[in-house]
């Protein structure tokens, strides 16, 4: 199966998601992939050229060995507005290539400008596209009076999909809200390592590399530290706690690491604030098992928080963590009740439910529901029904395309 993926986020440098463990276990079992991507984090690089050329990177695997990605980067304009107007050609011009150079027999698409290039061009060539939902893309675009355009984008390119697919129950009736068929939408939930996020796994290295004392209590957040994360009133709210043995222990980059960083200065919590920026992904689970409970403290109103279910979650249960999250509704809806999560109303409340659970809950048996809860959720048994709908998508547009 040739299999052609685009999307307008960077592949290489951004932390593994979905799409990358079903891409490469894909690979690994004999599928040939490409990737269109963008080069998300341009900005932030250093020295900026005005205009960058495009580039193929070969053999690209992330997470499995063996896997072999090719990842193709169109050109861009690097001037801000221009870099995705530019985008719009450049990924256009790079989809119609490869549909004639790949022949791939599937498109799938990630994002919003791209999916919809590539959900027409599939049309035209009669191939069949799928769209790929791991999040309300149009509610995470910066400059909000750009986002009716991207939902009435993304509304177009949910027509033209041969089928949708979603993380979450909740995502799967915003979709069918902006009127996607619910014949041709189906939910694809995140999926775990269940070998590799092993409770075994001892943290005592991690610890001691950051000061971390034995009876100390470590609070853990990884991944992207978007404004929305609530990291900041988390801690806020550390630093109003007595408690010198209460930590956090943040891994990841993003928008408010800098804001985290002046708070961690000015309330004097070098020890107790501890930021390690962006962490290769083998490192996760030692850097998890250094943890007693893990965090997922967004504003619970933040649009874009509503409807999908973080990857993280299922990585924090597996290695056995109990879990502090705010009432978001596809969190809740996916996980309910009793299940090693615990539901707070705000960011800053996760300390104080914290505090409580160490005081008069048994963390290790909290831990084992979550771990038993996620161990149904390996990525090999998702892969297979990605798998799975791959050949079922192919095989209906042949058929409907003999039958004509």
């Amino acid at each position: 199966m040739r299999i052609l993926i685009t999307q307008e986020s960077d592949w290489l440098k951004r932390n593994p998601l979905q799409q990358h463990h079903l891409a490469e276990i894909l690979s690994l079992r004999g599928h040939d992939i490409r990737v269109i991507d963008y080069e998300l984090l341009w900005k932030t690089q250093g020295r900026r050229e005005l205009y960058s050329r495009r580039q193929i990177f070969n053999n690209v695997s992330k997470i499995y060995n063996g896997a072999n990605i090719t990842v193709i980067r169109p050109g861009i304009i690097k001037i801000p507005g221009l870099d995705y107007a530019s985008l719009i050609f450049s990924h256009r011009k790079e989809i119609i290539q490869q549909i004639k150079e790949f022949n791939p027999d599937v498109i799938v698409g990630l994002g919003i400008l791209s999916s919809y290039l590539a959900a027409k061009a599939a049309k035209k060539n009669n191939l069949p596209f799928i769209y790929h939902w791991l999040d309300v893309l149009h509610w995470l675009i910066p400059f909000k009076p750009f986002q009716p355009f991207g939902k009435m984008v993304e509304t177009k390119t949910l027509k033209h999909a041969d089928r949708v697919l979603v993380i979450s129950d909740k995502l799967k009736d915003f979709v069918t809200g902006l009127g996607a068929s619910p014949k041709r939408v189906q939910v694809l939930r995140p999926g775990v390592l269940i070998n590799r996020f092993d409770p075994s796994i001892s943290g005592t290295t991690v610890r001691k590399q950051y000061g971390i004392k034995k009876n100390d209590i470590v609070l853990f957040f990884m991944g992207w530290l978007y404004k929305f994360s609530g990291l900041k009133e988390v801690a806020l709210e550390l630093a109003k706690t007595k408690s010198n043995n209460l930590k956090l222990l943040i891994v990841g980059e993003g928008d408010v690491y800098d804001e985290l960083q002046q708070i961690r200065q000015k309330y004097n919590l070098q020890d107790r604030l501890i930021l390690t920026g962006q962490k290769p992904y083998r490192e996760i689970p030692v850097l998890i098992a250094a943890s007693d409970i893990c965090l997922l403290p967004a504003y619970p109103k933040e649009k874009v928080m509503q409807d999908g279910v973080p990857a993280k979650l299922y990585e924090y249960m597996a290695m056995k963590k109990p879990v502090i999250s705010t009432r978001l509704p596809a969190v809740m809806r996916e996980f309910g009740q009793d299940n090693g999560l615990f539901y707070v109303d705000k960011p800053e409340d996760a300390v104080a439910k914290a505090v409580e659970l160490v005081r008069n809950s048994n963390l290790e048996e909290i831990g084992s529901k979550a771990r038993n809860f996620v161990e149904k959720y390996s990525w090999d048994s998702i892969t297979n029904e990605f798998e799975q709908i791959l050949d079922e998508v192919i095989r209906d547009k042949r058929n409907a395309t003999i039958s004509k």
